[in-house]
């Protein structure tokens, strides 16, 4: 066997080590943070350091071991197959999955980075080749994508029928808009409302698996949510953030439309799922059973749906405050990453 060719195994045991060496929080690891953080203003440290903690969380022995279960031995050897990686930089490392799917399945990944999160992927992808460096061979960098076998592009729905178009004769992954939804059933505690502010406000709202809708019951009392989500008013102290609330703010008064405001949130009620930044949008239903049918209808724009009960719903439903931290087959848009890449492998 090739000195390149790494077994499933020894692939495991790269990324266990290289989630140890997140876990550890060395001084490496905070001027890691500090670069990235100067870099991109959206990525705070507080947000970086908690993109770091979910990775990591996931790269344990036990569970990458137990993730590719279901795929042995079809990851066993690697190919000599290329995939081409197009990655979104709206949120820290949110590209990292589809990498580590790529080369835990034993692909070689030619990367295009966003220019929003250039910083950390490369980082934590030299650390892995110090730790393993046949993995050297099997990871590459390019502004254009070019001489690949398959791809997973991530982008825009503008962005998407693009990547339609260009990568139409090889197996692709096109990933559009998506956002998440939350479902207020009247009988949550403050403390469960209190933690849906983390899937409104981390990483300031711009993932696709924070809430930019809320669904509450006929005559739900507002001030009951906007209490609880009180502690999460320091958002507004970061400049881009409180950009957007002023803009939209001074829209909705320009244009006399209706919405209520906390000083940090502008709700407002409107059919459509995806809000602007710093609105979330919200309607009212009366009966569950049919909210659960409207939301199934519109599941091509829904990532998640957080909710303190669990509903049946084609989307997979998440504990409020819960949406941020997806477990390894949480698979965005709900394509099995691993099977689409052993399936044309």
């Amino acid at each position: 066997m090739s000195k390149n060719n790494l077994t499933s195994d020894q692939r495991i045991i790269a990324f266990s080590a290289l989630g140890a060496y997140i876990r550890n929080d060395s001084q490496d690891i905070e001027q890691l943070i500090q670069v990235a953080s100067n870099y991109n203003s959206w990525f705070t440290p507080t947000y970086i350091k908690a993109a770091l903690k979910a990775i990591a969380h996931n790269m344990t022995f036990e569970g990458l071991s137990s993730w590719i279960e279901p795929f042995l031995p079809a990851i066993n050897p690697p190919t000599d197959k290329v995939l081409g990686l197009v990655l979104a930089g709206n949120i820290p490392l949110v590209g990292f999955h589809d990498i580590l799917s790529a080369l835990i399945s034993g692909y070689k990944v030619q990367i295009k980075l966003s220019s929003d999160d250039k910083i950390i992927i490369p980082h934590l992808l030299t650390e892995l080749v110090k730790i393993e460096p046949a993995f050297a061979a099997y990871i590459s960098y390019t502004e254009r994508i070019k001489n690949f076998d398959s791809i997973i592009a991530t982008g825009s729905n503008n962005t998407s029928r693009y990547f339609e178009y260009y990568f139409k004769n090889v197996p692709h992954v096109i990933r559009k808009n998506r956002n998440s939804v939350a479902v207020i059933h009247g009988d949550e505690s403050q403390l469960e409302l209190a933690q849906l502010g983390h899937d409104l406000f981390d990483y300031f709202g711009l993932g696709c698996r924070n809430v930019s809708k809320i669904y509450f019951p006929k005559d739900y009392p507002y001030s009951s949510f906007f209490e609880a989500i009180e502690p999460f008013k320091y958002i507004i102290d970061h400049h881009k953030y409180n950009n957007n609330y002023d803009y939209n703010k001074s829209i909705y008064l320009v244009n006399g439309e209706k919405h209520l405001d906390n000083g940090f949130l502008l709700l407002k009620e409107d059919e459509r799922i995806a809000s602007p930044l710093a609105v979330a949008y919200y309607e009212n239903y009366q009966n569950l059973s049919t909210l659960i049918d409207h939301l199934n209808e519109q599941e091509e724009q829904i990532q998640c749906i957080v909710s303190n009960k669990q509903i049946a719903t084609s989307a997979p439903c998440f504990p409020l405050g819960q949406s941020q931290q997806p477990a390894l087959d949480d698979y965005a848009d709900r394509v099995n990453t691993l099977e689409f890449l052993v399936r044309n492998k």
